[in-house]
């Protein structure tokens, strides 16, 4: 398996972790008073529209030439910082 094969494995199994992060919150969002849940709703349409990006970079990776994949794989990595910063902090807005 080469390297780029690997990432991308990894990915999709960080992308995996992500789904079951959002489907916990939202349970979460579930029991709280309406107000609260709306805004807690609205923050994991966000985190999904994030994670929907994720998934798209991915598949430019899948699809890049070897020239452009270094470049992709920045952008990538970059999209998931800020991704998973997004979710830990839904996570701690959410306990």
């Amino acid at each position: 398996m080469s390297n780029r094969d690997a990432y991308e494995q990894k990915l999709r199994a960080k992308l995996d972790e992500l789904q079951a992060e959002v489907d916990k919150l939202k349970a979460r969002a579930q029991s709280v008073e309406a107000d609260a849940r709306i805004d807690r709703e609205e923050e994991i349409d966000r985190l999904e529209a994030r994670r929907e990006e994720m998934r798209k970079k991915l598949e430019e990776l899948r699809h890049s030439s070897d020239d452009a994949w270094d470049d992709i794989k920045a952008g990538a990595e970059r999209a998931w910082d800020s991704l998973s910063d997004a979710i830990e902090r839904a996570r701690s807005r959410f306990k």
